[in-house]
């Protein structure tokens, strides 16, 4: 799949999602339910939210949540999603471009699973001004691809970072930080057709102090 680098973000998941079937598979991720199904549910602010499966999850745990994403027909799925839970009181749903601007508010988890795009996206900028709105004691959770799956849109020579070297690319004070993981998780995974192989999730995983 060709994919022009500098499309503008908006418009590429808008047609991404435009194209992809409203069903779910109705699990969370599984980093997301593997750091979070132990800790105090408080407020929750996702990042690219897409079908709304982490945010549904969320709110079946009991937390507040404030999902967002760019592409409005990934929010209109959501948004139903929710409702077909029962949850859409929990769950508030807000379009941004993360570029631009972000949720206002104070948060007990920031997640960003997998906030990765073929078109140019200041990414780690993004996660250090989220980082930023974290309570003390909160905890910020953010899950990359470490490797490459049949089904993906990176080049086959892609080289991915390591878990410290993604650390150490949001530029954090790390003195006010404890580190809960940062390190590589091999799991099994389906890709949009059904795929399966074995991809490798890299985590950070850190609580504010």
């Amino acid at each position: 799949m060709n994919i022009d680098p500098k499309m503008d973000p908006r418009k590429f998941w808008q047609e991404t999602y435009e194209k992809a079937s409203p069903q779910t598979s109705g699990k969370p991720s599984a980093i997301l339910e593997r750091f979070v199904k132990d800790r105090t549910a408080g407020c929750a602010l996702e990042l690219g939210c897409g079908k709304g499966d982490d945010a549904v999850w969320l709110a079946k745990q009991g937390w507040t949540v404030t999902a967002v994403d760019v592409s409005e027909t990934a929010l209109g799925y959501a948004r139903a999603n929710a409702e077909r839970n029962g949850v859409e009181h929990q769950i508030t749903f807000e379009a941004h471009d993360l570029t631009k601007s972000l949720p206002d508010g104070v948060f007990d988890l920031v997640s960003a699973q997998f906030l990765q795009s073929p078109v140019e996206f200041p990414r780690e900028a993004v996660l250090n001004r989220a980082a930023a709105m974290i309570a003390k004691g909160g905890l910020l959770l953010v899950t990359t691809h470490g490797s490459r799956p049949s089904w993906s849109w990176a080049p086959e020579d892609t080289v991915f970072p390591t878990p410290q070297e993604a650390l150490y690319a949001l530029t954090l004070d790390h003195t006010r930080w404890r580190q809960i993981a940062v390190d590589n998780f091999e799991r099994m995974a389906t890709g949009p057709k059904g795929e399966k192989g074995s991809v490798i999730d890299t985590v950070i995983a850190l609580e504010r102090l």
